[in-house]
């Protein structure tokens, strides 16, 4: 089979848009993956499903002021006042609610970094971008690329996203689901808007909404489709919690819920989106509620996965005291201010906000020690500090990808729905009919859907960028690409 060429690749972009004004590389070849890749893929997700369900077991039963151990005493109440910390009232009551007891979202995204040690997860993200994109990507490749199997080729990332949240509403043989994407989330309108029409086209009743299109009528949400109004079923949210207090439909979420009148994905619990998470699994005063809660196959899978993170409380210590976090010159810290004086060897930690912020998605509160001046390092640290009362922040250990190639096309970048201007409309970008290796990093994006208790790997995203970028992400000279079983 021959390569995707350039001018194919281009055509599908500029005929559908999937991200607002964003764009990237293009590659002839979807990213290979081993069959020894595929199958730690195939573990990770329910490891990932079982670290959720650990997570919300802690946090409730820190709540109450239970015991966490079944044979020893073990009580955490700072656990709750961590993952609660600077959430309005209502949300947290919301969250505690018996109601949403045993929810979880409906799909998860881990960021894999490929390593000379293997994937290290950096995130666990539960409300992800790229679900369409990836899905677009696999039917793209699949088609004309028989070098292997695309993960998710057969629509698997379009199928079990509906089932994930039909399964929601089991007694609705055709439930009605809005895909509602706010402002802050604009940029992946396009990608959410195809989804919905690639679900209408399977017979599914699945519309992408913006907030203000919700209307109450009674305890119920409704839309209105094409002059009738419309009742909702279940609402995909693809919006941040913080987002929240930015709707002006935000109180008619929680009535029509409390009424039994519709289901939100995820669930609106703020626990379940902190990056704090990761401190929480590697501190040390809990390694035995880990120990005891996750299955031995998911505490092998997490802590070879997991880098050392530790929380940044800033509050004060007892003489003598130090505080869960790693050594500068040997010595444990007492202050956080400490890190300032760590040399450039010892700063391979990244600083990043906990969640509920406007900077807590998009890598935009990430602060890399190793990547940066003296000056910005101790901004970070003092930052961290000076949020702490209402917004903690992560430190993490830095584990750099390793440098591996992969052929792209020299010059331009294609995007949803354009090309860059120095590519006129049905000319050809200089060299872009030869792909050449280039030399990169990886970072991988595998997706579970929850369906039936069971996280099924759907697809995944690679994102390829250049060997210059500490921190991987979606950017204008990155690669993002579906996978291939090689």
């Amino acid at each position: 089979m021959p390569d995707l060429s350039f001018e194919h690749l281009r055509a599908a972009f500029a005929a559908q848009s999937l991200f607002e004004d964003k764009s990237w590389q293009l590659s002839p070849d979807a990213w290979p993956i081993t069959a020894d890749q595929l199958a730690q893929l195939e573990a990770i997700g329910p490891a990932c499903l079982e670290f959720h369900q650990a997570l919300e077991t802690l946090y409730l039963r820190s709540v109450a002021g239970k015991n966490l151990l079944r044979n020893k005493p073990l009580l955490a109440p700072w656990v709750a006042d961590y993952l609660d910390r600077g959430k309005p009232a209502h949300l947290i009551a919301h969250a505690r609610d018996p109601k949403n007891r045993g929810l979880f979202p409906t799909v998860l995204r881990p960021d894999l970094l490929l390593t000379d040690d293997g994937f290290v997860m950096t995130e666990l993200d539960s409300v992800p971008g790229g679900i369409g994109l990836t899905a677009f990507l696999n039917r793209l490749y699949g088609s004309a690329d028989a070098r292997g199997a695309i993960l998710g080729a057969s629509d698997a990332m379009i199928r079990n996203f509906h089932a994930s949240l039909a399964a929601l509403r089991p007694a609705e043989r055709n439930p009605l689901i809005a895909l509602v994407v706010s402002e802050e989330a604009a940029t992946y309108r396009p990608e959410m808007n195809w989804l919905a029409h690639q679900l209408q086209l399977l017979g599914h009743r699945v519309f992408c909404l913006k907030p203000e299109d919700i209307f109450p009528l009674e305890n119920a949400l409704f839309f209105d489709a094409d002059g009738n109004p419309e009742k909702i079923d279940i609402i995909y949210r693809f919006f941040e919690l913080f987002d929240l207090a930015n709707l002006s439909t935000e109180r008619f979420f929680f009535e029509a819920w409390a009424a039994g009148e519709v289901v939100i994905a995820p669930p609106m619990r703020p626990f379940q989106e902190e990056k704090l998470a990761f401190g929480l699994f590697h501190h040390h005063l809990l390694a035995d509620y880990w120990a005891e809660s996750l299955s031995a196959s998911a505490l092998k899978i997490l802590r070879s996965l997991i880098p050392p993170s530790w929380i940044m409380d800033s509050a004060p210590l007892p003489p003598g005291a130090v505080l869960d976090a790693p050594r500068v010159a040997g010595r444990a810290l007492s202050d956080w201010r400490d890190l300032a004086a760590a040399t450039q060897k010892e700063r391979d930690l990244i600083i990043k906000i906990s969640g509920y912020h406007e900077t807590a998605w998009g890598a935009r509160s990430v602060v890399l020690g190793s990547d940066c001046s003296r000056e910005e390092w101790q901004q970070g640290i003092e930052r961290a500090i000076e949020f702490a009362p209402m917004n903690l922040h992560l430190l993490q250990a830095y584990k750099k990808p390793r440098r591996i190639e992969h052929r792209l096309y020299p010059g331009s970048a294609a995007a949803s729905g354009r090309i860059e201007a120095e590519v006129g409309e049905g000319a050809r970008a200089p060299g872009a009919a030869e792909a050449t290796l280039r030399a990169g990093r990886l970072r991988l994006c595998p997706y579970y859907f929850i369906v039936g208790g069971q996280a099924l790997l759907s697809g995944a995203l690679a994102t390829f960028c250049p060997p210059d970028k500490k921190i991987i992400h979606g950017m204008q000279d990155a690669a993002l690409l579906p996978c291939r079983l090689v």
